[in-house]
């Protein structure tokens, strides 16, 4: 398959999520104003405690069982190298740049805390819908693009990022804020390996299927909720905050530049040594970990605590619009790679 095919396969999740993101800056617009100040805090506020649980725990459901974990092993393993790696380098990068200090952990979580939960579950099951993708049957590609993606969805590098933001604001209740995600997570791994469990709530012919039905409704309104919220914050980018543009080209250097081609070493490396099945799909998945934009939940905390709002604002304006570009190229290379 040509580098022209896998561009035009790779372009299209990343165009409709830039189309959802557009639709968030418009709605945010003084003029308009359906998601102004309030409304976006109070919106944050339910995705966090609601909409991700549910998406989380409803989709580790339904598609990870006790056989995929174990076949899935070296995953967490690579998100946990995504995050050392991109905290090393973070950490550098503050010691170059001599960032302030209340400034410090904005940046260490923008380096080393990578969108894992929503732009894959965008991205693979989109890639897997296109024709010509090298991966295989639609429907096959799709069931285990959202096992996989799910599964990195499901990691506590969420607790990693809020340890970096507690240098922002004296102390926070980390348990407080991470109950919800964390249950929503362990309730879906107990019922998706648990075959009684699994047997009683998933599959068209359980007695409690309502349960997983009910919950996977409310998570499917996370993905646009969550890409709304962004365009939002984006829109209060362009505001401006005398963020140091140093900052700002560091970390976009590393999310798309050194992270990228390190992931190529680790996983290839990870490949020869046996590690990591021949499945080109998750291997496909495992590379485009080190090339996403920081994660949404960092412009999150920073909005529900009000603290290094603006200046996060700004980061994520620039490399969210970044990343249409290097997301998209990088999926193109990756997807040439693996197959």
């Amino acid at each position: 398959m040509g580098l022209l095919d896998l561009f035009c396969v790779a372009s299209m999740p990343v165009l409709k999520v830039l189309l959802i993101t557009a639709l968030g800056s418009f709605l945010t617009l003084d003029g308009i104003d359906v998601l102004g100040e309030d409304a976006m805090k109070h919106l944050n506020t339910v995705v966090f405690f609601v909409f991700n649980p549910a998406l989380v725990g409803s989709n580790i459901a339904k598609t990870i069982t006790f056989e995929s974990v174990i076949l899935l092993w070296f995953m967490p393993l690579n998100i946990l190298i995504t995050f050392i790696i991109g905290s090393a380098m973070g950490w550098i990068l503050i010691k170059i740049t001599k960032a302030p200090q209340h400034l410090k952990g904005l940046v260490l979580g923008s380096c080393a805390a990578g969108n894992l939960g929503n732009l894959p579950l965008i991205i693979i099951p989109a890639i897997c819908r296109e024709k010509g993708s090298p991966f295989g049957a639609p429907d096959t590609c799709h069931i285990y693009g959202l096992a996989y993606a799910s599964l990195s969805m499901a990691v506590p590098v969420s607790i990693k990022i809020m340890q970096h933001l507690r240098m922002l604001q004296g102390k926070i209740n980390l348990k407080a804020l991470f109950a919800p995600s964390s249950t929503g997570a362990i309730v879906g791994f107990i019922i998706g390996i648990v075959p009684q469990l699994r047997n009683s709530m998933i599959g068209d012919a359980a007695p409690l299927r309502v349960i997983q039905d009910s919950a996977a409704l409310l998570g499917d309104s996370a993905i646009p909720t969550v890409t709304l919220i962004v365009g939002g914050n984006l829109l209060k980018g362009l505001r401006g905050s005398g963020i140091q543009l140093s900052l700002i080209v560091g970390i976009v250097a590393v999310r798309y530049i050194f992270l990228p081609l390190l992931g190529i070493i680790v996983v290839k490396g990870a490949i020869h040594f046996g590690l990591v099945h021949s499945d080109p799909l998750y291997q496909f998945i495992l590379l485009i970990q080190f090339a996403l934009p920081p994660a949404i939940n960092i412009g999150t905390m920073t909005q529900l605590f009000g603290v290094g709002e603006s200046e996060c604002s700004v980061i994520l304006l620039w490399t969210y619009g970044l990343a249409s570009v290097s997301l998209t190229l990088w999926s193109t290379f990756f997807m040439w790679l693996v197959s």
